[in-house]
């Protein structure tokens, strides 16, 4: 795993590089004393990991999360206890570490965010390996579920599009919001399911989805936001 460190205080920087040399599948990259420096490396570059600090000189390091988009794995370090619990609240911070710590406590902590690395990638193989069977005008068409790009309903008709070509058969929105995964679709509009990976960008009360302008429910506007982990 791609790591990188941003901590101020450089006997501590010494301790991380230290284990994390010792630790055979952690490669370190960079290494950043504020995390500023950091912001434009981790939103430009593939990160799986970062040893971040709480306490920075430019912005605390529960705070500068909220700034990276699609933020890695998080394992905080802290000489402060009592931030453990509020780190906790952000979903991407995997575990914290209270300085000074052990090399076998760095270890439980980095074991935590190889658990949850593949989980992911399961969870993603899982996806891409579905297919179903849409039933159009009888003929059946088989459909790889990663390729759906967005799902539209009108009345009491939906239409599934994908990267191959469109589909609509009578059924109810409702029925796929069950039938897809969560963790790869988001319904932003009342008539509306989208893929998360084909998002392109949100313009005010829009999302474009691999080229198509979908309208945002106000409703729907903050939990697409939080999934997209866009704060």
């Amino acid at each position: 795993m791609n790591c990188i460190i941003i901590e101020d205080e450089i006997p501590a920087q010494n301790i991380l590089k230290n284990f994390i040399s010792r630790t055979p599948n952690l490669v370190l990259i960079n290494t950043y004393n504020a995390a500023i420096e950091a912001n434009w490396f981790l939103n430009n570059n593939d990160v799986d990991l970062v040893f971040l600090d709480i306490s920075l000189p430019d912005i605390s390091g529960l705070d500068f999360i909220k700034t990276i988009k699609n933020p890695p794995s998080i394992i905080m370090t802290t000489a402060y206890p009592e931030y453990a619990v509020s780190s906790f609240e952000l979903e991407t911070i995997v575990d914290y570490l209270v300085k000074p710590f052990s090399f076998d406590r760095f270890i439980k902590a980095v074991k935590k965010v190889e658990s949850k690395v593949i989980n992911n990638t399961d969870k993603k193989d899982d996806v891409s390996d579905e297919t179903l069977f849409l039933n159009v005008d009888k003929t059946l068409h088989k459909i790889r579920i990663k390729d759906i790009v967005y799902l539209e309903s009108d009345r009491n008709y939906i239409t599934i599009t994908t990267v191959k070509g469109k589909f609509s058969f009578i059924d109810a929105l409702k029925n796929w919001i069950e039938k897809l995964p969560s963790n790869v679709f988001t319904q932003v509009h009342k008539s509306y399911i989208i893929n998360q990976e084909f998002v392109d960008k949100i313009s005010g009360n829009e999302v474009f989805v691999n080229g198509h302008k979908i309208p945002i429910g106000r409703t729907f506007k903050k939990e697409l936001l939080t999934t997209l982990n866009i704060s």
